[in-house]
């Protein structure tokens, strides 16, 4: 068979027929079939391909240990909240804690610590707790849950950013949740910050007129025995761009209010003094889905 434009695409796919792998052969003839469906739709010049081919190596090219280009590309493509949005429901319903993107800076692993702990290092902000409690569908508490936090601090960064001004595990933590479910912690109050723009995605960003950034939040992962897994956020309910997060993760569910507290017991019995900001973020995981 000649490789032509109208035979191109039954050629690439029957070349997968052999794939002993279901779902893999599954994904490379859907992925064949969309690929070139688009590059019919916009029929891009030789030098358009070759731009492209750069654009995709240079994204490569950034990633290291701390830093994932390929996850924020994703991210500003909405490819991630997709995924995650299709993945946190069953048939169809949300029964937990909506879940969002990962997002590019869990690259590192977050010290254990202890309830009541702090995870900001500098203590330069003004304190701010983080309670709640981790549920299972219908109400009951989940002990012994664990929740793996972590944020930017109160001027936007992420430890792995600012190296030579924050110690390794600034801003992360890994709790385990006390018999009623409870955790709590102590942190500062986030910042809004713009996502990476030195690399191939922030000139993407630039060249598409879109602005970098994401409103303030606390990123966790909550997880417990015979439950499904919820990455999710705390999102400040009063920051800047929440409603236009760069990469599509705000949920309404998962707007939280950060209150100023002058409670001098709630102060005393969290390790803070007054006044300090006080947020509550339940987390409800799902059930995991019954095996057949």
């Amino acid at each position: 068979m000649d490789f032509t434009v109208e035979t191109a695409t039954d050629a690439v796919v029957d070349s997968f027929r052999q794939t002993k792998d279901r779902r893999l052969r599954e994904v490379m003839e859907s992925l064949t079939r969309h690929l070139h469906a688009f590059v019919r739709d916009i029929e891009p010049t030789m030098e358009e391909w070759e731009a492209a081919i750069g654009f995709l190596t240079a994204v490569g090219q950034t990633c290291d240990h701390t830093r994932q280009e390929f996850i924020l590309l994703s991210d500003v493509l909405g490819v991630s909240m997709l995924v995650e949005t299709m993945n946190g429901t069953m048939n169809g319903t949300e029964t937990g804690t909506e879940s969002t993107v990962l997002g590019p800076f869990h690259m590192t692993e977050s010290p254990r610590r202890e309830l009541g702990d702090s995870i900001d290092l500098l203590g330069t902000g003004r304190p701010c707790v983080v309670s709640g409690q981790v549920l299972a569908a219908d109400g009951t508490p989940l002990p012994g849950a664990e929740l793996d936090v972590w944020q930017c601090n109160e001027d936007g960064f992420y430890d792995v950013q600012q190296p030579d001004v924050q110690p390794p595990g600034n801003g992360r933590g890994l709790f385990r949740t006390d018999v009623e479910g409870r955790f709590w912690f102590r942190t500062v109050v986030p910042s809004h910050y713009p996502i990476p723009t030195d690399g191939p995605v922030g000139r993407l960003l630039d060249a598409t007129g879109r602005h970098p950034y994401r409103p303030a939040h606390i990123h966790f992962i909550a997880s417990a025995d015979s439950h499904r897994p919820v990455t999710t956020h705390a999102f400040v309910d009063d920051s800047p761009y929440i409603d236009s997060d760069a990469v599509f993760a705000v949920k309404q569910g998962l707007i939280t209010d950060f209150t100023e507290s002058y409670d001098e017991q709630g102060a005393e019995r969290f390790g803070v003094t007054v006044p300090f900001t006080h947020a509550r973020f339940d987390i409800v995981l799902a059930p995991e889905p019954e095996t057949t």
